[in-house]
């Protein structure tokens, strides 16, 4: 994992204890690996490097991103610019789509 996920992973995981809610980490769903999965939420969080900026990887994660909608996931993508200036943002972000609050 990189930084960011790492650092995003220690938070999810406090969110099984203060919530109830169960993250997984490279969690298999049908032909995909999400980042982190909530499966009883249906909420995937991805992670993404500058690599998922390149014109071809967009296209593939639009089309990942359709089929987990299908099977019914929500998919939330931060950068890891995102994560790394911004993550009380992100935590706030997640929490706002699982209907929590601080």
């Amino acid at each position: 994992m990189t930084d960011g996920e790492t650092r995003l992973w220690h938070e999810l995981k406090t969110f099984r204890r203060h919530f109830g809610i169960h993250f997984r980490k490279q969690a298999p769903i049908g032909p995909y690996i999400a980042d982190f999965a909530a499966h009883a939420e249906r909420l995937v969080i991805e992670v993404d490097g500058e690599f998922h900026q390149r014109p071809d990887r967009l296209a593939r994660d639009a089309v990942r991103d359709a089929w987990l909608n299908r099977q019914g996931y929500r998919v939330l993508r931060f950068s890891t610019g995102d994560i790394s200036d911004a993550f009380d943002g992100c935590i706030e972000e997640i929490m706002g789509v699982l209907g929590l609050k601080r």
